[in-house]
């Protein structure tokens, strides 16, 4: 397994944001966002773990870095539980280094794109109880929620960043939309915030995402 890349802050670390990135991409994938954010966020820790490389169904069984197979992209997707599973494991095995090395589980946050935010959410809203600073969003989706969907009161206190492309035609912006309304029907302060662009990121929205992260680490 892959070590992840962590990245250190000017300061004493008494933040940390876990960041998983997307399918086919790598750890050093959001470096570049993380040293940005950090110009600012003077004492988060930035952790960026890598995804094991495996068959991918839906490009042929080519091998790549992936949280989790992707079985059939419609009608919805269809994807392997058992390794997201793992995936999901994995964080939370992050969440309880970070908090070990004397980070408090409330300035934890957890970020992901595409592929990466699936995980992300499923763990914060499906499987982690207790604290946390939040989650970032990043042109997801989630999966695993559904009309049972029932998140304990730490969950509800989550707080959530969903930021989707208008034009992204890789993770339709319906998708996301419909992870960010399951999560508002069930008493989570989520903010939704859509960009004029596809399955990228843009710096406007680097920015904002710095901003949600300094109010809520004041």
């Amino acid at each position: 397994m892959t070590e992840p890349l962590i990245l250190q802050p000017v300061k004493p670390a008494d933040a940390c944001v876990i960041w998983l990135h997307g399918l086919g991409a790598d750890r050093y994938d959001f470096l570049p966002v993380a040293e940005a954010l950090q110009e600012t966020l003077l004492t988060t820790r930035f952790v960026l773990p890598q995804a094991p490389h495996r068959p991918v169904t839906i490009n042929g069984g080519y091998e790549m870095p992936s949280w989790y197979d992707i079985l059939a992209m419609s009608p919805a997707r269809a994807i392997d539980r058992e390794q997201l599973e793992a995936s999901s494991n994995r964080v939370i095995e992050l969440i309880e280094e970070q908090k070990t090395s004397g980070i408090d589980a409330s300035r934890i946050f957890l970020a992901g794109f595409s592929q990466g935010g699936a995980v992300v959410f499923h763990t914060a809203f499906m499987k982690w109880q207790g604290p946390l600073g939040g989650v970032l969003a990043l042109s997801t989706y989630a999966p695993t929620f559904s009309d049972e969907l029932e998140l304990s009161a730490s969950q509800q206190r989550i707080p959530a960043l969903v930021l989707h492309g208008q034009y992204d035609d890789v993770v339709q912006n319906s998708m996301g939309r419909s992870a960010y309304e399951h999560l508002k029907q069930r008493g989570v302060t989520v903010t939704w915030q859509e960009y004029p662009m596809g399955h990228e990121v843009l710096p406007e929205e680097i920015r904002d995402i710095g901003t949600w992260l300094a109010e809520r680490l004041r």
